[in-house]
């Protein structure tokens, strides 16, 4: 049998993957890092770097950098809350999960976005736990009716109730990490289970240009000691927080990502670290930070790219669009840069269910970007060759009359070489009137409800959840809040 070619996107050459680094490089060792957090540049000075404690300026060296990435894992292990399943982060696998921290919520009845509540977050997670082709989930989705010193950690208390899938996270408040980490080590049994068995990537954000913030800093810390995944995420905006040519972007991009490492490794050595981000082409006419412009996936591809070639597991922000409901632009936007995120082999693939601007999630639009998930995993599997030989023989006795539909090598291999999507639209013409007419944000809508009503929640055991609402709980009442909304 002939090997099958995986498609693959590269936006850089080797040359210019080295000048990237090698400027990155420069700028942190000239130029310096803003890193707010006391606690890293101790670290810092501790390793020789030259710290200004005033300024909190870190001078970083390159031999730094390079020992850090030498212990970084080139790969990294998530398991599912059953810790019976694993997922490989790494090489070129690919895993999509929904966009985090959506703070509005389109409401299909009305078209309009508001405010999301407690209900809505747990019927993200059940649906997102019933969409084979996203195999993350995430806390994607902050409600309003619980205050905000506990926000973050209700939303992955909703999460580990009602999805087995590993969770994308992070903190608001440097206090959260602890109650977030207590409520993972609970489901799976404790601090030293939870780092051989990791539920959650931790997202944390640098301040370009070139600033790591306490929080995001002590995030890396906490996570790395933990034996947790973080997952950093520089947002360089072209011409109004980073350069504005994309490879200037990049440059950039990969010094403050290069930081993260350093911090991470420092904080505890051989820690997992993911090198990720949302960057974006900023659009001068509306000073706003177009998710779906190609320019921000010709970004996302290119880290990516140095990424790899680091030897680091690698994230991004595709597959969303800047639409503000679920039309076409949702569809063109979301598609490509899902197709492109899979070929150019992102590890983690944050966004779909995202609109406006990655401040919105949408039920519906989470079901049609499953969808759409499993056309880019289609598509990355490649073309193979099934049988040898490919088709001669099948070919004998060819008559006029031959059916290939009644054929046995039809239905062999029908559903390995092709997809069957439930919300896209194959109907004929007159098919889809007989039905309604339904435009595909209707048809989702329908599909969302069909699910919801049909799967039963896939709820943690009894004792487990017991736990987690007692750590919730008492949190909660550290921060004076007296109750919270009661579940389903």
């Amino acid at each position: 049998m002939i090997k099958t070619i995986r498609p693959k996107l590269e936006l850089l050459s080797r040359r210019l993957i080295e000048k990237i680094i090698d400027e990155a490089y420069e700028i942190l060792d000239k130029q310096g890092i803003f890193v707010e957090n006391k606690e890293a540049l101790k670290l810092f000075s501790q390793a020789g770097m030259k710290v200004d404690k005033k300024t909190h300026r870190v001078h970083l060296k390159r031999r730094l950098v390079e020992k850090c990435l030498a212990t970084a894992p080139a790969v990294i292990k998530l398991y599912d809350r059953t810790g019976e399943r694993d997922y490989t982060v790494g090489g070129d696998e690919v895993h999509f999960d929904p966009g985090s921290a959506a703070v509005t919520i389109l409401d299909h009845k009305t078209g309009e976005e508001r405010k999301p509540e407690t209900k809505d977050l747990v019927d993200f997670s059940r649906l997102t736990e019933c969409l084979d082709n996203i195999h993350f989930q995430s806390t994607g989705l902050i409600s309003s009716d619980v205050p905000h010193p506990i926000a973050d950690i209700y939303r992955l208390y909703i999460g580990l109730i009602y999805s087995r899938k590993p969770v994308v996270t992070g903190t608001f408040r440097v206090e959260s990490f602890r109650p977030m980490k207590d409520l993972l080590a609970a489901v799976r049994g404790g601090n030293k289970e939870l780092a051989a068995k990791p539920l959650a990537i931790f997202d944390a954000c640098p301040s370009p240009p070139l600033k790591w913030s306490n929080l995001t800093t002590q995030s890396l810390i906490d996570a790395a000691r933990a034996g947790l995944p973080s997952e950093l995420i520089s947002m360089g905006m072209t011409g109004a927080t980073s350069l504005v040519t994309i490879s200037g972007t990049l440059v950039q991009h990969v010094a403050e990502n290069l930081c993260g490492v350093a911090i991470v490794q420092l904080a505890k050595k051989g820690a997992p670290v993911i090198f990720g981000g949302s960057p974006s082409s900023f659009d001068m006419r509306r000073g706003t930070t177009p998710m779906g412009a190609i320019e921000t996936m010709m970004i996302d591809a290119g880290y990516a790219q140095i990424g790899k070639y680091l030897n680091l597991p690698t994230h991004a922000y595709m597959g969303l669009s800047d639409a503000k409901t679920n039309d076409a632009q949702a569809g063109l936007e979301t598609g490509l840069g899902a197709v492109l995120g899979a070929l150019a082999g992102v590890n983690v693939i944050s966004g779909p269910g995202m609109l406006d601007f990655e401040s919105c999630q949408s039920l519906e639009k989470l079901v049609i970007d499953d969808e759409i998930c499993g056309m880019a995993y289609r598509l990355i599997a490649g073309i193979a060759q099934r049988e040898d030989p490919i088709a001669t023989d099948k070919f004998e006795g060819f008559t006029p009359e031959t059916q290939f539909l009644s054929m046995p090598h039809t239905k062999k291999w029908y559903r390995m070489e092709h997809s069957y999507p439930l919300i896209a639209d194959r109907d004929t013409y007159d098919a889809w009137v007989a039905l309604g007419r339904k435009p595909i944000a209707e048809r989702a809508s329908e599909h969302v409800e069909k699910i919801l009503r049909s799967n039963p929640p896939a709820l943690v055991e009894k004792d487990v959840r017991n736990e987690l609402t007692r750590i919730l709980t008492a949190y909660a009442k550290d921060n004076g809040i007296a109750s919270l909304p009661a579940l389903p």
